[in-house]
């Protein structure tokens, strides 16, 4: 995968558009090459996995 095709006007990381989604699975493929997944974990087009990014909820008691 290259960089974003001369027609994507938007630029700056996490700034891709969905060219596969595959809910069924988790995952959508943006035009950078990057994986998104369900749980907001990346899996980024030079191999480097980014966690997922979970916010904690408190619980009353």
């Amino acid at each position: 995968m290259g960089a974003h095709q001369a027609s994507c006007p938007l630029t700056g990381p996490h700034a891709g558009v969905v060219v596969a989604a595959h809910p069924e699975q988790g995952w959508s493929l943006l035009c950078d090459g990057t994986i998104v997944f369900d749980d907001s974990g990346e899996l980024l087009p030079d191999g480097r996995a980014v966690a997922p990014h979970r916010v904690a909820v408190a619980v009353a008691a």
